[in-house]
Parts: C-alpha cells; sequence; structure tokens
C-alpha cells in the first residue's frame, strides 16, 4: 500500500536503472492518492508556530546508492521549521534507539538552518532563488547542520509544487526583518507558561553582582573593578551594561569615545596578569580630534602600563592574524566535503578527498588559532605579562582567543555551567554579532563568518585530546553547534546585549504590556529529556579531590552556579565520547584516519612583538585606523620561548585541573568527526569504535556502581539510581561509531572497505552474517 514502507518513484525523465525497485507502480499514485492523505502523520506545531505551505505525494528519497528510492508522504512549510510527514516514520519512532529532540524532528529543518537550496530539471541540478519561471521536479536542501534532504515532486500537483517550492525560496533566502524571526512569536505564546531548569547554574553576566563574583573567583578584583557606565546603554550600544575595567581608569575615560579604545578585563591568572581586549577608535580625517585621539590613547597607556610590575604585550588581530574573509573561505570549501547527496558521490570522491580537506585550510585555521591562544598562554603562565587583544570591534577573534585561553588555563571553564558562563561572558556579553555572522536575516552573506563554529572545532580539539578533563563530552558541543539556527532561544539571535533589551520590550514598552521572557538555549530541558541529556556529561571527568581546593594556583572558586552540584554518574555518559573516530574500522582506516590532519606545516610568521611600552606608537597608528602595509617577520627569541614552553609541558605528566595545552603538530589536528560525518552512513562503523571500549567500561563502572550501591545500603530505594544506564546503552553490538546521532536503519550496504570485486549480497541471511564481519573492527 502507498505510503508504508519504502517505494520507488523517479525524479527525472529518463528511464530508471535495472537495480530500480519499486512496490507501488506510478499509475497506482493517483488512484490510491486519497488513502494516502489518510493515513498521514499529524503536524506538530509549536506555540506561536503556524503553517505557510504543503505539498502531498512528496516523495523523500533514501540517500544510498543512486537508486531513486524512498517514502511518500507530505512537505509542509511553516514561519518556523520545514518538514516532511511520512506515516511509515512511527516504525523509526524509538525512544531507545534516537537521540531524540524534543523541538526539531528527524525531518524538520529550521527555516535558519537552509544554507542553498538546488532544483533538478531534467536531471541537471541548479540553484534556486527568486521567482521561478519553471519548477524542479527534485527539490534538494544543504543544511547548516550539514544534512542533506532530496524531495521528488513528479507526482505532486502542479499547483501544490508551485506553491511549496515558491514558499520554501521565500522563507528562507529573502531578507527579514528582525520582529518577524520567530523567536518572537514563540516567547509571546509561552509567555505565561515559561519554565526555566533548576539545574541551569550559568552565570548570566547580566548584573554587577555576576561581574563581581567572576572579579572574585579568578582574584582579578584587586586590579580592575566593575562598572556600571554604560547601565542605559547611554555610553555605547555595543557594550554590555556592565563590563570590567583597570581601577585607575575614570569612569569619565570610557565616555570619551563611546568604549572604544578602552581597554576591557576578560579574565586573570593566578599570578595576577590578565586578558584584557581592545576596539580601535575610528578614522578622523581633521587633525585636531586625530591629535585629541593620541592624547587620549596616551593617558590609557599610563594606565594600564607601569613598569616593572605591569607590562603588557599587544597582539593585534585586525593586522597581523586571520581575517574573517580567511575563515568564511576556508570553511565554505570545508562543508562542501560532508554535504553528499548519495553513496555513489561519496565513493566517487573519497580518492581526493584528504587533497580537497587540505586545500579547504580548514583543519590549519583551526591549528593557526590554539597556536595563538597557547602564545598568548605562554606569556601569561611563563612571562607574567598582560596581554591586550587588538581588533576593530573587538567581538570576533578576540572572543575565540580570550575564550580558548581561558578553556586550557581555567579548569572552571572546562565545567559545563562554567563553559556556558564563559560563552556568556566572552560572546553574547562580549558582542559577537550572531545575528550577522550567522545570517538570520538573510541580509549580507558577506557578514556570514563561522567564527563561534571555529572555537568549537577549537575546543573540540581539546576535548578529543584530554577528555578527563572536561565535564562535559562532543554529544553537548554538536548540540550546542546545532542550537545556533533554532529560533526559540534568545542566546544567538542577536548582535549585542542593547539589540536584545531593546527588542524584548524594556526599552520602549509602550508597544508591549509586558517584557517578552525569552528563552536561552541552556535550558536543555526544552530540547531534550533527563536521558538525553546523560550524553552531554561525561562519565570519565575527573573531578577536582575536595582536599586540594584552595591549596594550589588555578584552583577553581566555589560560584552560586557550583551550589548543589552533583557528581555525574559514571553511566550517565558513556556514548558519547565514541565518537571520535570515524574511520578507524581497521589498518587502512587508521592509515587514512592519521591522515584526516594536515600534515606539519609551517604557520605564517606573526610580527615581530616587544613590551607595550616599545610599541606605543605602533599601538596608536592602529587603533586610529591606520593599517600596516607588511608584516615583520616573528623573531627567534619569541619562537625559542614558544617551542620551550610548549615541549615542556607536554613533557611532563598532565595535570587535569591545571593548564591543559592541545598538540598543535599536524597530525594532531583532526577532523570533528561526530559533527562532520554523522548524517553520511558510509562513514559509520557498526557495533566498533569508540562504542565497543565504552561498552566494555560501561558494564565494568555498571558493577562497580552495583557493589557501592549494596555498601550504602542504598537498593531498597524506590527511586531511579543514578547508576541505572537506559537499555540502549547495554549494548553496542548494535550501534554505530557515530551514536547517538546515526540511525542503524539507515545505514548503507556497501562495505567498510571498498574494493573493485564487490558485488551482491545475496539474500538477507548472508547480508547478515557479511555484516556481522565488521562488527568487531573498530578501534577497541
Amino acid at each position: 500500500m502507498l505510503g508504508k514502507g519504502v517505494v520507488g518513484g523517479g525524479g527525472g525523465t529518463k528511464a530508471p536503472k535495472p537495480s530500480f525497485v519499486s512496490y507501488v507502480r506510478p499509475e497506482e499514485i493517483h488512484t490510491n492518492e486519497k488513502e494516502v492523505t489518510e493515513k498521514e502523520v499529524t503536524l506538530h506545531l509549536l506555540p506561536g508556530e503556524q503553517l505557510l505551505c504543503e505539498a502531498s505525494t512528496v516523495l523523500k528519497y533514501v540517500q544510498e546508492d543512486s537508486c531513486q528510492r524512498g517514502i511518500y508522504g507530505k512537505l509542509v512549510c511553516t514561519d518556523f521549521k520545514i518538514a516532511f510527514l511520512g506515516d511509515d516514520e512511527s516504525a523509526l519512532d524509538n525512544d531507545e534507539t534516537q537521540f531524540k529532540n524534543k523541538v526539531i524532528g528527524e525531518n524538520d529543518i529550521t527555516l535558519h538552518c537552509v544554507d542553498q537550496i538546488y532544483g533538478v530539471f531534467d536531471e541537471k541540478k541548479k540553484p534556486l532563488f527568486g521567482q521561478l519561471k519553471k519548477y524542479p521536479e527534485k527539490l534538494i536542501i544543504h543544511c547548516k547542520d550539514l544534512r542533506v534532504f532530496h524531495f521528488g515532486l513528479r507526482y505532486t500537483k502542479e499547483e501544490e509544487v508551485k506553491r511549496i517550492v515558491s514558499g520554501i525560496i521565500h522563507h528562507t533566502q529573502a531578507p527579514k526583518l528582525l520582529k518577524r524571526l520567530f523567536l518572537f512569536s514563540y516567547a509571546a505564546a509561552t509567555q505565561n507558561n515559561t519554565a526555566t531548569d533548576p539545574k541551569n547554574h550559568t552565570v548570566m553576566f547580566d548584573t554587577l553582582k555576576d561581574w563581581c563574583w567572576e572579579l572574585e573567583r579568578t582574584k582579578g578584583n584587586v586590579k580592575y573593578k566593575a562598572v556600571s557606565v554604560n547601565e542605559g546603554y547611554d555610553v555605547s550600544e555595543r557594550l554590555p551594561a556592565y563590563f570590567v575595567v583597570p581601577t585607575p581608569l575614570p569612569e569619565e575615560d570610557v565616555r570619551c569615545f563611546q568604549g572604544r579604545g578602552i581597554p576591557i578585563w576578560c579574565w586573570s591568572c593566578h599570578n595576577g596578569c590578565a586578558v584584557l581586549k581592545m576596539s580601535a577608535l575610528p578614522k578622523e580625517p581633521d587633525d585636531g580630534l586625530l591629535q585629541n585621539q593620541k592624547s587620549f590613547l596616551d593617558g590609557i597607556y599610563k594606565t594600564i602600563h607601569r613598569p616593572p610590575y605591569e607590562t603588557v604585550k599587544t597582539e593585534d588581530l585586525s593586522s597581523n592574524f586571520l581575517s574573517l574573509q580567511d575563515i568564511q573561505t576556508a570553511y565554505s570549501k570545508f562543508k562542501q566535503l560532508f554535504l553528499i547527496d548519495n553513496s555513489t558521490e561519496f565513493w566517487d570522491t573519497d580518492i581526493k578527498w584528504f587533497s580537497l580537506l587540505e586545500s579547504s585550510n580548514w583543519l590549519d585555521i583551526t591549528r593557526r588559532c590554539l597556536k595563538k591562544a597557547i602564545e598568548i598562554t605562554e606569556c601569561l603562565e611563563a612571562q607574567n605579562m598582560n596581554v591586550l587583544l587588538l581588533e576593530e570591534n573587538a567581538s570576533d577573534l578576540c572572543c575565540l582567543l580570550s575564550s580558548l585561553v581561558q578553556v586550557m588555563m581555567d579548569p572552571h571553564c572546562r565545567t559545563r555551567a562554567g563553559f556556558q558562563s564563559l560563552v556568556q561572558k566572552e560572546w553574547i556579553m562580549g558582542g559577537h554579532c550572531f545575528l550577522d555572522r550567522c545570517n538570520h536575516l538573510r541580509q549580507s552573506d558577506k557578514e556570514e563568518v563561522p567564527v563561534f563554529q571555529l572555537f568549537l572545532d577549537c575546543v573540540w580539539q581539546l576535548v578529543h585530546q584530554h577528555p578527563p578533563a572536561f565535564d562535559f563530552t562532543e554529544t553537548y558541543l554538536t548540540v550546542l553547534s546545532d542550537s545556533l539556527y533554532i529560533p526559540i532561544f534568545s542566546t544567538f539571535f542577536f548582535n549585542s546585549p542593547h539589540q536584545k533589551e531593546t527588542n524584548m520590550g524594556r526599552e520602549g514598552q509602550e508597544t508591549q504590556s509586558k517584557p517578552l521572557n525569552l528563552l536561552t538555549v541552556w535550558d536543555w530541558s526544552v530540547q531534550f529529556e533527563p536521558k538525553a541529556q546523560m550524553l552531554l556529561k561525561n562519565p570519565l571527568y575527573v573531578e577536582k579531590p575536595k582536599l586540594d581546593k584552595g591549596q594550589r594556583k588555578g584552583t577553581r572558586f566555589k560560584g552560586p552556579q557550583d551550589q548543589g552540584r552533583c557528581v555525574p554518574s559514571p553511566f550517565s555518559l558513556f556514548p558519547a565520547s565514541q565518537t571520535r573516530t570515524a574511520l578507524s574500522s581497521c589498518a587502512a582506516w587508521r592509515e587514512h584516519q592519521r591522515q584526516l590532519s594536515l600534515p606539519l606545516t609551517q604557520s605564517k610568521s606573526s610580527p615581530k612583538r616587544g613590551f607595550f611600552r616599545e610599541e606605543t606608537d605602533h599601538l596608536i597608528k592602529n587603533l586610529l585606523g591606520k593599517r600596516i602595509s607588511k608584516l615583520i617577520n616573528s623573531s627567534d627569541e619569541l619562537q625559542d620561548n614558544f617551542r620551550e614552553f610548549y615541549e615542556s609541558w607536554h613533557s611532563k605528566p598532565t595535570d587535569y585541573h591545571g593548564l591543559l595545552l592541545p598538540h598543535i603538530e599536524g597530525p594532531e589536528i583532526k577532523v570533528w568527526a561526530q559533527r562532520y560525518l554523522r548524517w553520511i552512513p558510509e562513514a559509520q562503523i557498526l557495533g566498533g569504535g569508540r562504542v565497543a571500549t565504552m561498552s566494555k567500561l560501561l558494564e565494568m563502572m555498571e558493577e562497580v556502581e552495583h557493589l557501592q550501591e549494596k555498601i550504602d545500603e542504598r537498593h531498597h530505594s524506590q527511586e531511579v539510581l543514578p547508576g541505572e544506564a537506559p537499555p540502549l546503552l547495554r549494548s553496542s553490538a548494535r550501534l554505530s561509531s557515530l551514536f547517538p546521532f546515526a540511525l542503524l536503519q539507515r545505514h548503507s550496504s556497501k562495505p567498510v572497505l571498498p574494493t573493485s570485486g564487490w558485488k551482491a549480497l545475496g539474500d538477507e541471511d548472508d547480508l547478515a552474517k557479511r555484516e556481522d564481519e565488521f562488527v568487531d573492527l573498530g578501534d577497541v
């Protein structure tokens, strides 16, 4: 019966290949159309969500080989998402085999997650935009989370095709107004029943008290102070209402140039040194105004530079580091490696995959960011120097590097609450333009630069190399990257705190009877059930012994967000860390895995640096908007100091609650397999990878927990003990190496290692036997 099981359908005018299998003849489609409609799954709408257009008898293709196979159903577009409804999805709707998101379903695409739309005309693929004169017979959607959807429209009514294709193009690619985002519709519809997670201890940094607490935690309150001079955003709409500046700096100076040219505190090291950031002053053609700016900067310099104890090194990121164009170009090439239409395309590009990876330059950019963060760490830790990061607006690379330094140096930032607080402080309150960088309004592709994604990539390298040091897993980082495109959370949908405050009704309340209460992404209970949230916590995280509290440098200060924090169950997260290696099932693939990173190459030389007092004129010139035409090669002394610091740290045992440095040699910088390969069945290993290892570890830890329960006499408790693992975690035989995102029902029938002599597998029993041959090939 049509709509049940997998059926065939053509997406083009050519005759199907001999391997084509159809359970329903095309001429039967129109006769059974009424029956299909009656069996369709009901569309679930969020509060405030409205249906815009729909089309019936749409075929969602299965991305396997070149066969035109798939499932019939209805394609709908709302003001929140594009959704496909097929009545056979109930077979896959199993809570025990999927990592489910309560907001976004498997076949849902938020409008903000759509990257590119293509149409197939006579088997030719063309990008779609604007008004169409001819409508395609097949619709292809590339998503920003790297999913690829194929929808066949051959048997859909012509008027429905026009309506759904035009609707999707308009609502995903046309420029939007901020107030038209679904974020506001959802907030208004849930105003009276918005709940927050009581276990969410993230510091939001939206009050003066939060900044004072952070100063106290890092012992930075000796030299720095939190100010409220911008409380009404009178000084600058770009800065947060509250921030931290050096104690000797008069608040009147902050007002002089609307916060520009002001050293703003990011974080203090245990030895008293700090990371600061500063934005450049605007260019002034008038000589009088230029002289005024120079005098102002001279006063700033005298305030923060007081040798011999207060020496400052400057890092001009606008001139002498990566450009936003470099990042944008590299990621555009890089993501194309994972937007695979079908398995045939996967194997066709396999032979040149690594050369394409290297030519994208994305991994080298990741390595350069980590290297620069280590250089800053060396200045703070070994040379006892403050570091001042300079950037045009101090809201892109400043956010990235200051955050990386804190993850490396501050163990509190490696806890989940600490990491979330870090993102709030450095990115949200730091004024990173998420609205522009994610291009949520579709107003300028030139402004779309994945700076925050680059930061998550860098953090993943650290999590991958030092898993016991982190309270969260790579699955946490993956769902955080996905949350960039879910417009029910306000976290990543504004350019500045001022823009958020203005649009949520706290300014100009004449248009709002009550300020909107916007959700934050840190309330994970909105997206995931408690069982799914277990996969965000690391069971192998090494807790800091309580006896060591306050006795060593870098000791974590226990603040409000740590109250009531429980030690995570050793079973709570097991599968989240097994997804680090997607192509390691045998010796040949291990060789490929070693090549997943770039060869060790010499990065571009960084410019010569000295103490702040030696660079005053250079600093002033850059802050006044002038740029250096030629870069100066780095000194041998700087390279020697860095190499000595880097090699010395790696020669010692790792202290997971102290300084943490990544390996940055070419082969050590790897592809984040879970995020980038999770939708490609051919990249999965059934029962292999880290799944097998973690399954055995789970069994051992479960036994230890069971013995501990007996000792503590907790076996009589009626509550579900934290050590009780969900059924899906107890057996790794059928799990994929990319769990929890990969669905086993979708794996390809092709071998893990393709061979020229590969033939049809034969009957199902033979297939099962051959499939089992790959179960134990994981890197265990």
